[in-house]
């Protein structure tokens, strides 16, 4: 028994596949309700990439730069062996020089200026050793909850799709006295804290540099951003 493919090539098809069979949803998909899902996870990918996606410091090439300080960063995204994962997406966002998301929901909490130079995302492709840069506007800090007094320090959120796996993590500032106050950052177990604060690399193109190394799972896993709400 044959079949004709969607891009036009017969394919076999075996009665009682079993194999099949086991890798069909057993139950029927259903849409995941509006209030569980993540209000600040990065906009859904575009359909290609755009021309200076990896530059945060303005809206387009060509365009005003942003207000405050342009950071680079730049590192390796590696797989449980250490390993360069190719041709991965990471998409980054992170708040303005002001401490201002580029976001609806932030506009009920944050009284902050935005500013119509910086939108805070962008998209970077690895190569093929894993390597990225971006450039984009250090961060401001900005209140999370009012009621407890809780500052939320400079960082930088990373999302990485590869090999089979979505990892979310943030990059902190190294020398933030807020890092130590933050209860995100207070997650990480400390030995492991050192893995998600960027470490200072002199300058690129003449802006203040970090790497940050992101390694996807394993044992050495970058650790995950488990509150990536805030």
């Amino acid at each position: 028994m044959e079949s004709t493919g969607t891009v036009g090539r017969v394919l076999p098809v075996v009665v009682n596949d079993r194999e099949s069979e086991t890798r069909t949803p057993a139950n029927a998909l259903y849409r995941i309700p509006a209030n569980a899902r993540d209000p600040f996870t990065a906009c859904p990918p575009l359909p290609f990439m755009r021309a200076g996606e990896n530059d945060l410091t303005r809206l387009a090439p060509g365009r005003p730069r942003a207000a405050g300080e342009a950071i680079a960063i730049a590192g390796r995204i590696l797989d449980e062996d250490r390993r360069p994962v190719q041709r991965t997406l990471i998409e980054v966002w992170n708040a303005n020089t002001h401490g201002r998301y580029s976001h609806g929901i932030d506009a009920g909490r944050n009284d902050a200026p935005l500013d119509p130079h910086f939108y805070g995302f962008g998209r970077i492709v690895t190569d093929d050793e894993g390597r990225y840069a971006v450039k984009t506007i250090r961060p401001g800090a900005y209140i999370a909850r009012r009621d407890i007094a809780w500052w939320r320090p400079p960082h930088v959120h990373f999302s990485i799709v590869g090999h089979g796996v979505r990892l979310v993590t943030q990059m902190y500032f190294p020398g933030e006295a807020l890092n130590e106050q933050d209860y995100i950052f207070l997650i990480v177990p400390e030995a492991e804290r050192e893995r998600v604060i960027g470490v200072p690399a002199g300058s690129i193109d003449g802006d203040r540099a970090f790497q940050f190394d992101i390694v996807l799972r394993g044992r050495s896993q970058t650790p995950p951003d488990l509150d990536h709400m805030s």
